[in-house]
């Protein structure tokens, strides 16, 4: 199967320290890069994953409170400086535009790369970015601010070809593409060679759901329903479930319970509050409810 990997730079502290970075990710699907969210240190935390600057091919802000965007006016030039010639999009919920143009239309004046912003409807999804191999749609959160997730899908492979059977039936290469996309083959004296013969499966498709900052939403559950794996912001435990209610934020519980009802794979949660030292306590929280979760940290890889 193809590259589908998550690095996560940093693991989304609600407040930065030695030991946790602002909420920045990578994603790697089939050698493509994609940015979520980009907090303060992210250059080094990319330098120090060994990530390539110039693979990157667009970046999704969930929303615009600085420990999601203090590191974008900063990557952007220095993506200029390292020579980047490929423009650049980048997505973000209303205010993306009255915020950083003025900034990048002064700092980033000479860049030799095009920057474009798009705004987008944080309260409703809707597929924003896509090519030939991923789609990318929004997931309405609920926070202090206009706030969306992101669910990075990869599109279906074709069906692999059985070499031996197409050799056998004597098919000509010219008929591989539609072999590969499912169509049976009629030989020259008439009969009908079952595709189930002549391919195997494609691969699964692959998907993964950014999910911060946010209160408990269950709105958001048939969107994201079969998710491969999920990233849900847990930044308190039940014992602070009303500070969690005030702030627009979740606990690691909830956390667990979107990822159970919505099927997830795998549950990653993060953006610790600064008052746990010992983020355990959150990930036993969540396990309650969902078994398969992990804790985010910087560096963490995840391929799925």
């Amino acid at each position: 199967m193809e590259k589908f990997e998550i690095d996560i730079l940093g693991c989304g502290a609600a407040l930065p320290t030695p030991k946790r970075l602002s909420s920045t990710q990578v994603v790697n699907i089939r050698e493509k890069i994609f940015m979520l969210d980009c907090a303060e240190g992210c250059q080094m935390a990319l330098r120090r994953s060994r990530i390539k600057f110039n693979h990157l091919q667009a970046i999704f802000i969930t929303h615009l409170h600085g420990d999601h965007c203090f590191g974008l006016l900063g990557l952007l030039s220095t993506l200029g400086l390292l020579g980047r010639l490929q423009e650049l999009h980048v997505y973000a919920p209303k205010g993306l535009v009255e915020i950083f143009q003025s900034q990048i239309d002064f700092f980033c004046n000479e860049s030799p790369y095009k920057i474009i912003l798009h705004e987008v409807i944080a309260s409703k999804s809707e597929v924003i970015y896509e090519d030939r191999s991923v789609e990318i749609s929004t997931i309405p959160l609920s926070h202090r601010v206009p706030c969306c997730g992101y669910l990075l899908r990869e599109k279906p492979t074709p069906r692999h070809i059985k070499r031996d059977a197409i050799d056998a039936f004597g098919i000509p290469k010219s008929q591989i593409n539609n072999i590969k996309a499912g169509l049976d083959w009629e030989s020259p004296d008439g009969e009908i060679i079952s595709n189930n013969l002549l391919t195997l499966p494609p691969d699964p498709v692959r998907s993964y759901a950014y999910c911060t900052d946010t209160t408990y939403s269950p709105k958001i559950i048939p969107l994201i329903k079969d998710v491969t794996c999920l990233y849900h912001e847990a930044t308190f435990s039940d014992e602070h479930a009303l500070l969690a209610r005030k702030t627009n934020h979740s606990t690691a519980r909830q956390a667990g319970e979107i990822a159970k009802e919505s099927n997830a794979g795998k549950l990653v949660i993060g953006h610790f509050s600064s008052r746990y030292n010992d983020e355990n306590i959150l990930l036993e929280e969540a396990q309650t409810v969902f078994p398969n979760t992990i804790l985010a940290s910087d560096g963490l890889k995840i391929l799925l």
